[in-house]
């Protein structure tokens, strides 16, 4: 049995190491699998519905965004732990320009304007503080675990004085859509989406092979190449049809029906699709992978995290880099501020607590070195998904909330084992 079992495991080595897909990927995507499997069979089913699927994916995005610049701040060998803190400032600032600042200076609220603004005050709070701390960092050389937990304290009490601990809201309509349920791009807009996604998926494989060949590199054998764009057309129109296949209830379609003077046909029946936010992640992803992979900034800060003494003799200015790091993260901490806080409709004074320590599991859990010099943006993102899988089910099932929070605390530490053994048998790579 031993002996004609080898050959298969053999084959499908040879096959992964034809297509050459990362065995850490395939890790956590198993992983991945392995807890919705379980979840749904504790919940009888409910987990694995499109419903729960549509929520659990506007539920990650906050923490995947600001996963992926935590992915740069780790790289370079630091730490943040101001993240939700800062995350509730900025949605302070956003919320309080939406129904104090911009009313009193005239504009009324549902103005085409507030939203804009607001965003464009939240983005610069968060650059600026973010700037702030790389500053005191890089120039002033305070560790970063001193600077951010410091900041985890400030921040979160300057988002209560700004409110003066009350709750604020409701916050403007199109500031909203960035929420989630509030805004989707419908079923016809959303199998366009995936279609262009799936276009764009294999441009790029076939590009990359391209250019392989042009440098003559070692490329896959054409079926393989197949394989991947088949996979990647499987995987996007696939979640493209569980969001579309969540129907918004007909209570809501009724409503809308009503307020356009008309009558709502028998039967009909309307999905949601895609939401906004996704399309923020995926966006933020985009840019984040080309800043990591095509840009000076991002070879400089793999460069910086994988030997520092040698990034600054080299003439890398490592003081500014990490100020441009610690900025890049701020911003996003607001993007995501202006997720979460568009998902509620309000800005309450628990947003965003915990969420340092899950985006630091996120990064960590994705592939992320504690050590520095390694990570990916797509590894972060999963990471984050893994997360709120696991709280979701557990808040399906009935867990209390601490004990959820126990649970994510020893994911954490057994993810950063895993990754010790991992990094050694591979040797480091």
């Amino acid at each position: 049995m031993a002996e004609a079992s080898a050959p298969s495991a053999q084959k499908r080595g040879n096959i992964f190491k034809t297509l050459e897909l990362d065995t850490r990927l395939l890790g956590m995507i198993g992983a991945f699998i392995v807890v919705c499997i379980v979840f749904n069979v504790l919940t009888d089913g409910r987990f694995l519905t499109p419903r729960n699927i549509f929520n659990l994916t506007i539920q990650t995005v906050s923490v995947a965004i600001m996963a992926t610049g935590m992915v740069f701040v780790i790289v370079t060998r630091h730490i943040d732990l101001s993240v939700g803190s800062l995350l509730a400032t900025c949605s302070a600032m956003m919320a309080i320009t939406q129904t104090q600042l911009l009313p009193n200076m005239g504009l009324d609220f549902g103005h085409p304007l507030i939203a804009p603004v607001a965003i464009v005050v939240g983005l610069l709070t968060g650059a600026v503080i973010g700037a702030f701390q790389g500053w005191l960092i890089g120039y002033l050389t305070i560790p970063a675990f001193i600077v951010t937990l410091g900041g985890l304290l400030v921040w979160r009490n300057v988002a209560w004085y700004l409110t003066t601990g009350q709750t604020i809201g409701p916050l403007d309509e199109t500031y909203q859509l960035f929420g989630g349920i509030g805004g989707t791009l419908g079923v016809t807009g959303s199998w366009v989406l995936g279609l262009i996604a799936v276009i764009a998926a294999c441009i790029g494989i076939w590009n990359a092979r391209r250019a392989r060949i042009a440098y003559d590199f070692p490329v896959k054998p054409m079926w393989a190449e197949g394989v991947l764009m088949v996979i990647a057309a499987v995987l996007i129109l696939g979640f493209v049809a569980v969001l579309n296949a969540y129907e918004v209830p007909s209570r809501v379609l009724a409503r809308a029906f009503e307020a356009r003077g008309e009558t709502m046909p028998e039967g009909y029946t309307e999905g949601y699709g895609v939401p906004y936010s996704v399309l923020l992640l995926i966006a933020v992803a985009i840019v984040m992978t080309i800043v990591a992979n095509r840009t000076r900034l991002g070879r400089y800060i793999f460069a910086t995290g994988g030997n520092p003494d040698a990034a600054e003799l080299s003439g890398i200015n490592t003081r500014l880099l990490t100020v441009k790091v610690f900025a890049i993260m701020g911003v996003l901490c607001a993007l995501a501020g202006m997720v979460a806080s568009a998902r509620l409709s309000f800005h309450s004074n628990d947003i965003g607590t915990l969420d340092e320590l899950r985006v630091i599991a996120a990064a960590v859990i994705g592939g992320t070195a504690l050590s520095g010099g390694m990570g990916t943006i797509y590894g972060a993102i999963l990471g984050a998904l893994i997360m709120q899988s696991l709280q979701s089910g557990m808040a399906m099932v009935g867990v209390d909330a601490p004990f959820q929070n126990i649970v994510v605390g020893a994911v954490l530490v057994v993810a950063v084992l895993v990754d010790i053994i991992y990094r050694k048998r591979t040797g480091g790579k």
